[in-house]
């Protein structure tokens, strides 16, 4: 990379994955729960779980609500931001990056950060990805396996690659 803070990102990855390699052997969810919270450096509410293995580059810019399931073999790249807000579901091998870069050769190796918000009561289905800048509103549904490239309206369901809307949901 040329960016000047590289040496600052690398050491915080290098601190992070040390904390992954507990995470990711921790045998109790409580115990998962407090290593989670040294990683994104605030404690994460009780009624939120995750499921090892979990992946992250940084995660001190990773925002978790209450009551958040987050399922085994996630991956997280954080350096522009994840917001989870409260109710959300996340299942297995989902992918959210909050960082890109451009397709331009001569600036290619320059990192674009872009936040993705997961609004309240999501739920992204099993090896979805979320891409840069994405807000996933309020209530959707992100159909497994579905690459979202722009922000999903609330009470939706959308799916494929790229992922479009496939309905309207209705709520209470």
């Amino acid at each position: 990379m040329t960016d000047p803070d590289y040496g600052q990102i690398r050491d915080a990855v290098n601190l992070t994955f040390g904390r992954l390699a507990r995470l990711n052997t921790a045998t109790h969810v409580d115990e998962v729960r407090a290593i989670l919270g040294e990683i994104i450096g605030t404690p994460v509410e009780e009624s939120t779980t995750l499921f090892p293995p979990f992946h992250t580059n940084v995660g001190r810019h990773i925002s978790l609500g209450k009551n958040v399931f987050i399922n085994h073999a996630c991956s997280f790249l954080d350096l522009g931001g994840i917001v989870i807000e409260d109710d959300v579901m996340i299942g297995p091998r989902v992918n959210i990056t909050s960082e890109d870069h451009p397709v331009e050769v001569a600036t290619r190796k320059t990192l674009v950060p872009a936040a993705v918000v997961i609004k309240k009561n999501a739920w992204i289905g099993a090896g979805a990805t979320i891409l840069p800048g994405v807000t996933v509103g309020e209530n959707a549904v992100v159909a497994a396996g579905a690459v979202v490239n722009r922000d999903v309206p609330p009470n939706t369901v959308v799916g494929g690659v790229p992922a479009r809307i496939l309905k309207e949901t209705l709520t209470k």
